[in-house]
């Protein structure tokens, strides 16, 4: 248990829409807890990691539907009965997922009392919502029109995956209805979780169509969703260590929601695609879950919780060529690791870090 002064049954403040009263001066901003008068003073800041993040993230701006899909609709009826079940259960989640992201992001932003940090949950927000209308343009593309309402409603009406939304949605709902500091802690880890784990083996389905040359379009979509993907992961990995040494928490607590959240992971992913799949088993889906979060938690400071060495590396790095973005926007992200390689820096603005 890591002991701190805030009080975990306590209330989480809520940042005041303008305090008049408060000082932003960069040696008393705090990431929580500060005071400040919530106004977007970036002249002097003292996290410049955000800084840049944030320009990354406006400069991998795009319209999904500046992206051609008009193959994938020829390319749909090519698939298995096996690969449309996926396709259209990968779609459904995939939606859910980025719609709860759109929602309670605001819920923890409000709380954020370092101008830099907002600007990029604001920035997250917006291509959280894009994402969405990604799924959508998709969705009304290339599934026929009789078959779309069931795609909606795959949630409602898939067992497994009306499980896993609801096991999701509670961790954020919690804090929603007590918005203690300790509930605080969990809905920002449980953030962490969904932008570093949950995406990943749906992306994984959708590169492995474009392998064998199918449904290119979505691949193209999902390689840009990707690379916005992992500018939330990076903002969360450095979020995350703050917050470890700000909130009362566990670290056993931690370990046991990365393991639940792997256990359900793999749960879902084998249900939709298991064996079904050419290059996807349910033996690699574990074991890249698994080396996923071992991932996650090496990058916010933690030991790996998963200790056999088959999850010390991914069954997929043939895959990897498939999320590369550099083309589109002078970006190369490293699907697996998370990391920036490189990327456009404007001149016009000093002060700017590399992430």
């Amino acid at each position: 248990m890591v002991v701190s002064t805030v009080n975990p049954t306590a209330p989480m403040p809520v940042t005041p829409i303008f305090n008049p009263t408060g000082n932003d001066s960069v040696e008393n901003r705090t990431i929580w807890f500060g005071n400040t008068t919530n106004l977007m003073q970036l002249n002097d800041v003292r996290y410049n990691w955000a800084v840049g993040l944030y320009q990354q993230m406006r400069e991998n701006f795009w319209i999904p539907q500046r992206l051609d899909i008009t193959q994938d609709v020829t390319d749909y009826w090519n698939l298995t009965n096996e690969e449309r079940y996926a396709f259209d259960g990968i779609l459904s989640y995939l939606t859910f997922l980025d719609s709860v992201q759109t929602c309670n992001i605001p819920h923890l932003k409000s709380s954020v009392t370092a101008p830099e940090i907002s600007l990029c949950m604001a920035e997250q927000i917006s291509q959280e919502g894009m994402h969405n209308q990604s799924y959508q343009y998709m969705i009304e593309t290339i599934i026929p029109t009789e078959k779309r309402d069931k795609v909606y409603e795959f949630w409602r009406t898939d067992r497994v995956l009306k499980e896993r939304c609801e096991y999701i949605a509670m961790l954020y709902q919690k804090y929603v209805d007590h918005p203690t500091q300790e509930n605080y802690f969990i809905a920002l880890m449980a953030d962490y979780l969904l932008e570093g784990l949950y995406f990943y083996n749906g992306f994984i389905y959708f590169y492995n169509l474009a392998s064998r040359m199918l449904m290119p379009g979505s691949a193209d979509i999902f390689k840009m969703i990707n690379r916005d993907e992992l500018s939330h992961v990076r903002l969360y990995q450095k979020l995350i260590p703050e917050a470890m040494q700000v909130f009362t928490h566990s670290t056993d607590q931690i370990y046991e929601m990365f393991d639940k959240a792997v256990e359900f992971e793999c749960r879902w992913t084998n249900h939709i695609v298991g064996n079904n799949i050419l290059g996807i088993t349910e033996s690699s889906t574990e074991q890249y879950t698994k080396y996923l979060a071992n991932s996650r938690l090496r990058a916010i400071g933690l030991d790996p919780l998963y200790t056999d060495a088959r999850y010390g590396k991914s069954p997929y790095t043939h895959l990897e060529r498939f999320s590369d973005t550099k083309k589109e926007a002078h970006t190369k992200a490293n699907f697996f690791e998370a990391t920036v390689t490189s990327y456009v820096m404007s001149s016009g603005v000093s002060g700017w870090d590399e992430i």
